[in-house]
């Protein structure tokens, strides 16, 4: 989706064209796989998103003038409320994950002056808890731009019919919009591990295998619209958001474009071909029409194969890159919510990449244990109910997420931290973070629903009591997100 996008509607001729070179590419694609070099060093990266508010904790669409103030490595997304900051790759070895640290630092320092200096501020949260549904309906939310118009018309046009949006935990919330504007509220962190092609698999199977543990630990997200549904109401909303399916195209088991996927993969080209095979394009951007060249240096460009990847929402999300000497591939892990802290985000990131690389290296690995089913139940049970879920784990059968972090796999992260060659001070500092926070059963979705029930207990949605609420607790998250101070020590005092 980074590519330009030169119209928001297209015609049946360049469908069935970018059709036939999406299906050339594909062969491409495997022969460069089982022919080239590509890159093997392991680099991470990180992509976040961010929100604006203004002065009274509302969403403020006003990241075009916040852009206006910062340079080309800050991005627009489709929420003109939104912006994305990126942190260069590196290596994770020595102090990469205090440099990580820093860097990430010092990018939200650079957008959050930029906000203030165009009237915003800056919440780095997985939801806006602020967020209104006449926002989302009114001619604002949107950035500008043909890729998010071209998006938003392709998506309603599959689909047919309305958006819904149906999230049922402690409260209910049911609404049909008349556009994709919910995705918008749904903003992530991003972790990149870069992997050589013989590595993907057992990567991405392994990231898939902690899925769920992720979303329990990280979960960010609670209060959707107001109202307390999920733990990690992303999960929910960023699928029911994107659906180009009718109710009758579910029932006949049609895959969804937001995906966890349906197994375990031998190659990473299993998963481009599954993108072909299953999804039709919908955003059918002819190369010159984007820009973008037929080859980078020795490398094939694939345009179309990776423009039709980015509107394929994987959770764990394969990535090739034609761009340097030699091409790389990476899982872009899409799954965990911003915040709450640099420190927290950080912390995620160990934990990700020990875990990764000591499950990827095991003789007889988890997704040989654990079906895929199991994985993908891990995932929706961590996202409803967070910290406190219980999941599924070879040998423990059904055991709670922080009982098996804290007693089986932080363990496990701090050795495949040890072989990734991290200093032990940066594996204790961050990998603490993680046993702080299982210890204390508190994250960013905990803390905000006690908040809430601190300042506004009993109140009902769509309430003048819960609305004032939402604001004081969105103005302590920030108050407490300033601080750098890792969410699990966050005292439920809110002004």
């Amino acid at each position: 989706m980074g590519d330009a996008v030169s119209s928001d509607t297209y015609t049946p001729r360049q469908r069935t064209t970018y059709r036939r070179r999406l299906e050339d590419e594909l062969e491409r694609f495997d022969r460069h796989l089982q022919q080239a070099d590509f890159v093997d060093q392991g680099t991470i990266g990180l992509e976040l998103e961010l929100n604006l508010v203004d002065d009274a904790m509302q969403p403020h669409p006003n990241n075009q003038a916040v852009l206006g103030l910062l340079d080309d490595e800050y991005q627009a997304e489709i929420g003109s409320f939104n912006v994305e900051m990126n942190h260069p790759p590196l290596s994770i070895e020595g102090d990469g994950l205090a440099r990580l640290a820093e860097g990430v630092e010092k990018r939200l320092g650079v957008v959050r002056d930029a906000a203030e200096r165009a009237g915003s501020h800056l919440a780095m949260i997985g939801t806006l808890p602020t967020m209104t549904a006449p926002f989302l309906e009114g001619d604002e939310w949107m950035t500008q731009e043909n890729r998010y118009a071209g998006l938003n018309n392709s998506i309603l046009e599959s689909r047919g019919e309305l958006v819904k949006i149906d999230l049922r935990g402690e409260e209910k919330y049911v609404r049909y919009f008349e556009s994709i504007a919910p995705e918008s509220t749904c903003t992530s962190m991003q972790l990149h591990l870069q992997v050589a092609p013989n590595r993907f698999a057992d990567a991405w199977n392994a990231s898939q295998a902690i899925a769920g543990v992720q979303v329990a630990l990280s979960a960010n997200s609670p209060l959707f619209m107001g109202h307390k549904v999920w733990h990690e109401s992303r999960i929910p909303v960023f699928k029911q958001s994107l659906d180009t399916r009718t109710q009758e195209l579910i029932n006949q088991g049609v895959r969804p474009r937001v995906w966890f996927g349906e197994r375990w993969i031998t190659n990473v080209f299993d998963l481009f071909e599954e993108n072909v095979r299953y999804f039709s394009p919908i955003l059918p951007e002819g190369r010159a029409d984007a820009g973008t060249p037929f080859m980078n240096g020795d490398n094939p460009g694939l345009h179309y194969l990776n423009l039709h990847n980015g509107t394929i929402w994987r959770w764990n999300r394969p990535i090739y890159d034609p761009n340097g000497e030699l091409s790389h591939i990476r899982v872009e892990n899409r799954l965990l919510p911003a915040g709450p802290t640099v420190m927290d985000v950080v912390a995620d990131a160990a934990f990700y990449y020990g875990l990764v690389k000591a499950l990827g290296e095991q003789a007889r690995p988890v997704w040989s244990r654990l079906t895929f089913e199991a994985a993908n139940r891990n995932f929706l049970a961590a996202a409803q109910d967070g910290i406190r879920a219980e999941v599924e784990w070879p040998t423990l059968g059904t055991v709670g997420v922080a009982e098996l972090v804290e007693k089986h796999l932080l363990e496990l992260a701090y050795d495949g931290l040890r072989a990734l060659k991290v200093d032990q001070a940066c594996a204790d500092e961050y990998l603490g973070v993680i046993e702080g926070r299982v210890r204390a059963r508190q994250n960013g979705a905990s803390w905000q629903l006690a908040a809430l029930d601190r300042v506004a207990g009993g109140s009902k949605p769509a309430t003048s009591e819960r609305a004032d609420g939402l604001a004081r607790v969105l103005r302590q998250y920030l108050e407490n997100q300033r601080t750098g101070a890792p969410v699990h020590t966050w005292t439920l005092d809110v002004a």
